[in-house]
């Protein structure tokens, strides 16, 4: 059994950290908010009022926080230098590049093996443990951070060196942001046509216009599998955090001088939509085009 350091106990946090309990971890857990800290040591955690505290002795150090700058920040003040050496740091946080980079940099100055681990699945997949983790960072680094990673996921994947991870995350999160409206607007022109929705899934879902977006989280309420559109569009994938990503994506692929025109498209859509509706799951722009 290792201890575990969990700082972050948000809705992503909260699950992961409680899979960590039932994989067998002794998890000491860390946030600001108090109803969070309630949560973790209801899932078996043993909660602390500080980070300092919470990675004090732990074999592993884990974090899912909101953004860059406190990453950077918990890390710099808070587990570099209090942390045991010998503990391996996983920080699965959706932050930009650069930012995992130097983190991990300075870590790694201060004798500590450290990963950049964002993850895919949302809130459903971090409660049930069947999260894919894309990973950067050392070859060594990584092996000693996969039976963590594990613990919380169905897949984990080496994505290449420090900040390999955080670029796989945007790439992908850019093109579900690029395939979810154009699913969207696909099952919106289908219907004004005259087709049946379900009609239309049936056809398409077979044929090549298939996608995630569609065959897996319907953004057309009672069709195909269960997903946030079955309830309201609540739950899920926030559209806010849809943004975060894309902004990220955009950010870097400016740093990278690549070339997104849908990527960008998709950025000021997801903008719009959610300076009204950041909570509502992402699917739900579909209510945009409809109306």
């Amino acid at each position: 059994m290792s201890s575990i350091a969990f700082i972050g106990l948000g809705n992503m946090g909260g699950g992961m950290a409680a899979n960590l309990v039932k994989a067998g971890h002794d998890v000491r857990a860390f946030d600001l908010n108090a109803e969070a800290l309630d949560h973790a040591k209801d899932n078996g955690c043993k909660t602390f009022m500080a980070a300092r505290d919470a990675v004090e002795g732990a074999h592993a150090v884990v974090s899912m926080l909101p953004n860059g700058a406190i990453v950077k920040a918990v890390y710099t003040a808070d587990v570099i230098g209090h942390a045991p050496r010998t503990a391996i740091l996983l920080d699965c946080s959706t932050i930009d590049v650069a930012t995992a980079r130097e983190v991990e940099t300075l870590a790694q100055d201060a004798g500590y093996g450290m990963v950049d681990a964002p993850v895919s699945g949302g809130i459903a997949a971090a409660n049930a443990g069947t999260l894919t983790f894309m990973v950067g960072g050392t070859d060594e680094a990584f092996a000693r951070a996969e039976p963590i990673l594990s613990a919380m996921g169905k897949a984990v994947i080496h994505a290449g060196g420090a900040g390999a991870g955080q670029a796989a995350k945007i790439c992908n999160n850019m093109l579900l942001g690029i395939h979810m409206i154009g699913t969207c607007e696909a099952f919106t022109m289908a219907e004004k046509l005259g087709l049946d929705p379900q009609t239309f899934y049936d056809i398409s879902s077979v044929s090549s216009g298939q996608n995630w977006s569609m065959t897996s989280y319907c953004p057309v309420p009672g069709v195909g599998p269960q997903s946030p559109a079955d309830n309201g569009y609540q739950g899920g994938f926030a559209a806010g955090l849809m943004l975060k990503d894309l902004r990220l994506a955009m950010e870097a692929a400016s740093t990278a001088g690549a070339t997104t025109p849908l990527g960008q498209h998709a950025k000021d859509l997801y903008e719009a939509f959610a300076a009204q509706h950041g909570g509502m799951d992402f699917s739900g722009i579909i209510t945009t085009l409809q109306d």
